[in-house]
């Protein structure tokens, strides 16, 4: 995954245009991803996030790609019904996104609020601290090297993990260093004349 992340990074940032559509500058927007079932499935939890969400956005433009999920959610008026989203015309509520404007999104984001364990990553390869909207996280190097903070879906925690996010140890490489493709296929070039199984 890191591998893949290095290397269409730079292809993202020459091809992505979404940044220029949404007229965001680098590290002064917050990106939002929802779209676990425990989250948007949940009115309290839902509402929570949302909250919090808005609240941000007096702060940094949030830009938030909905998943076809949360989408139908927001839709249905259950969440409005508790008090969320706002029309705040700094939450921009948009389709999701290509590979790689997510990449263009994530790497230059001052924040990512999360609840994908995808993302979670990417985030840490960018070196972009992140919010997890989540009770837990199966990365959980990414917690303890400081990247990640579990903030579940308390509006107030939300607001004061993203208020205060900051780096991480800069020198943390707990997933490799990006170069796992290489060295695959350096072991199998050794052992490629090996027989198998011997």
């Amino acid at each position: 995954m890191y591998d893949a992340v290095l290397f269409y990074r730079d292809i993202a940032r020459k091809k992505a245009d979404l940044l220029q559509k949404l007229n965001l500058q680098p590290k002064q927007y917050v990106l939002a991803t929802i779209h676990r079932a425990e989250n948007t499935d949940d009115p309290e939890r839902l509402h929570g996030i949302f909250s919090a969400l808005n609240q941000l956005a007096l702060d940094l433009p949030i830009v938030l790609p909905l998943h076809p999920r949360t989408r139908k959610i927001l839709e249905s008026g259950m969440v409005l019904r508790h008090g969320a989203p706002a029309d705040r015309a700094h939450l921009h509520l948009i389709e999701p996104v290509s590979y790689l404007n997510m990449l263009a999104l994530e790497s230059e984001a001052k924040v990512v609020l999360t609840d994908s364990g995808g993302v979670q990553k990417e985030a840490f390869f960018f070196r972009v601290p992140c919010i997890t909207l989540r009770d837990e996280t199966e990365w959980v190097e990414t917690v303890e090297t400081g990247w990640n903070t579990l903030a579940g879906m308390s509006a107030t925690r939300i607001v004061d993990a993203a208020r205060n996010a900051h780096p991480g140890h800069l020198d943390s490489h707990p997933f490799g260093k990006g170069d796992a493709a290489k060295r695959i296929a350096e072991i199998l070039s050794v052992s490629g004349s090996q027989p198998i199984g011997r």
